[in-house]
């Protein structure tokens, strides 16, 4: 039997491990975990066992396993398992409850199979971010982003969102504009605002329509576009801006303009020489 591939990478960061298996068509026997787990099923079906109910797991539907949850199942369609999954200890769900409710109080996730567009969204994003090795500031915005969304809908508990004037907002974009260049973390604006992450997060993304982190590249871009105007090499503008390295600067540059640096400088370069 064909057994696929399988990539399992912790996040020292993030205190919790990300997998995926791809090409998978084995069955696993009812077993339980001491942790989380959140997985995505991005192909493939299965006849899903959990904590006593027979449920389907269908290709784009989301499983919320707690801790002790047992759970077993088995390929029912010709497709092979492609899923990927978070374990999240319940110590690193605790700190999240913390934040997210101001209760350290583990909730318990229900249902068990979940079809939920936004919520695969996210966990497919955070999940590609521990794989592609991202900045912690990226990294840790996701998980708040994924964990509100599940605590929200699917926790014990409602998780409501809490008051923050525009003032705090306007002070962590004025915290960003200054320290752009430096290696900011999602507590540093935090600790310049007044607000807890998941405040910060929540009423930013509601003032600004961007979140902290996209609001962050988008003044780190911007301010390389002027280094680059000026003749500046994207070595240094991506040294200047606060990128972590060359790659992760020309690809967010490229991303957010259209062009790699190098021919963003060459126009403005080709320009100057017009002129001369």
């Amino acid at each position: 039997m064909k057994q696929g591939s399988r990539t399992i990478r912790y996040d020292e960061q993030l205190h919790l491990e990300a997998y995926s298996f791809e090409g998978v068509a084995q069955s696993f026997p009812q077993h339980f975990h001491a942790y989380y787990v959140w997985g995505y099923a991005a192909q493939g079906e299965r006849l899903l066992t959990c904590c006593g109910k027979q449920l389907t797991l269908a290709a784009g539907e989301t499983v919320l396993f707690n801790p002790g949850d047992d759970h077993g199942c088995v390929q029912s369609s010709e497709a092979a398992l492609h899923y990927l999954a978070l374990n999240v200890p319940p110590e690193t769900m605790a700190r999240l409850a913390q934040e997210l409710t101001g209760s350290e109080q583990l909730p318990r996730f229900a249902p068990a199979v979940v079809s939920d567009r936004e919520a695969a969204y996210y966990l497919r994003s955070l999940h590609a971010l521990i794989m592609n090795g991202a900045q912690a500031f990226a990294k840790e915005e996701a998980l708040l982003l994924l964990a509100s969304l599940l605590l929200e809908r699917y926790g014990a508990a409602s998780c409501p969102a809490a008051a923050a004037s525009d003032t705090a907002v306007e002070k962590a974009c004025a915290y960003m504009q200054e320290q752009f260049a430096q290696r900011l973390t999602l507590e540093n604006i935090c600790r310049a605002a007044g607000l807890s992450k998941s405040s910060l997060l929540r009423s930013f993304t509601r003032a600004k329509g961007v979140t902290p982190y996209r609001y962050l590249q988008t003044v780190r871009v911007s301010r390389a576009q002027k280094l680059l105007e000026s003749g500046e090499t994207p070595a240094t503008a991506a040294l200047l801006t606060g990128f972590a390295d060359q790659s992760h600067f020309t690809n967010t540059f490229t991303n957010f303009i259209g062009l790699t640096p190098g021919s963003y400088r060459e126009m403005f370069l080709k320009a100057g020489r017009e002129y001369e």
